[in-house]
């Protein structure tokens, strides 16, 4: 169940409208590590997680957080278009030739489709995409990927800050800044929890049996680049940070095999091979003649 209540987390109203900064907000909006990514990845590793308690409740607390920070961001854009001009600005035209070019850095959908209003898209007006979300029922798994995705965002919203001069904008922004600060440090310490707790360890999947796995390079780095000092790094010798191994490092591959001859697949998928093109023309009609799919 959801109720919408009719308030802010946080008051923040921009200077000046800027229809070009409108556009460059949309990327932490709906592009790939922005906050409907952020509220829909959380809200579906809440729905498919298996277990419940803390960590249920963790992930749908943060979840319902985030889609507020959608209309937090949804409502500056909307401020910033309030009173945006619709066409390209004299001061973009003089000030960047190449904005100028992309009708004055604007997205112009944000008239025409939604009408001064934001959009769930990029700052490219690439649609925001539901394979932008990580909810694969592993916890640890999932932990990590929402670390990084708060990660990711943290680094664009720091981006933007310094784009513009807008008090009020900024205001936002610092304020989005700190929860990222909050949420990476969250998840980092649920996923260090979960491990703690014995409910996932490294590597994940902790209950796959280790010894199905090709064990003899599983520790291994092996150095497929001609760079000379990736031996130095701390993946390349001592304990793995998973207790099981012991890393080693090795200049290029520790196993090989011959490549296997080419694929023939059904000649009647026309693709050309070694073989003569009339063998080829005759394999499709005993094919088909044998009805064979």
């Amino acid at each position: 169940m959801f109720f919408h209540r009719q308030e802010l987390q946080f008051k923040s109203t921009p200077d000046k409208p800027d229809a070009v900064y409108a556009r460059k907000l949309q990327e932490v909006l709906g592009g790939q590590y922005g906050e409907i990514s952020v509220a829909m990845q959380y809200m579906f590793q809440g729905w498919n997680m298996h277990t419940p308690g803390k960590y249920r409740d963790l992930v749908f607390g943060i979840a319902s957080e985030e889609i507020g920070h959608v209309e937090m961001l949804a409502t500056m854009i909307a401020q910033l278009l309030e009173k945006s001009p619709l066409g390209i600005t004299e001061d973009a035209v003089q000030d960047d030739p190449t904005v100028a070019a992309i009708v004055g850095g604007t997205d112009v959908q944000h008239a025409i489709v939604a009408g001064a209003g934001a959009r769930p898209v990029d700052s490219n007006g690439n649609p925001w995409q539901g394979s932008y979300i990580t909810a694969s029922g592993n916890l640890l798994a999932d932990f990590t990927a929402n670390a990084n995705a708060e990660m990711q965002g943290r680094v664009q919203v720091a981006r933007l800050y310094h784009m513009t001069d807008d008090h009020g904008v900024r205001d936002l922004l610092s304020f989005l800044l700190a929860r990222d600060t909050m949420h990476q440090n969250m998840w980092l310490a649920a996923a260090a929890e979960l491990q703690e707790e014995g409910a996932e360890k490294l590597p994940t999947p902790s209950n796959f049996p280790q010894n199905k796995e090709f064990t003899e390079v599983s520790y291994q780095y092996l150095n497929f680049s001609d760079g000379a000092h990736a031996g130095d790094g701390r993946w390349a010798k001592g304990p793995s940070p998973d207790g099981k191994g012991e890393f080693t490092y090795h200049d290029g591959p520790t196993t090989s095999a011959p490549m296997p001859p080419p694929t023939h697949p059904d000649s009647r998928l026309y693709g050309t091979t070694e073989l003569p093109n009339t063998v080829e023309k005759v394999a499709g009609l005993a094919q088909d003649k044998l009805n064979r799919e």
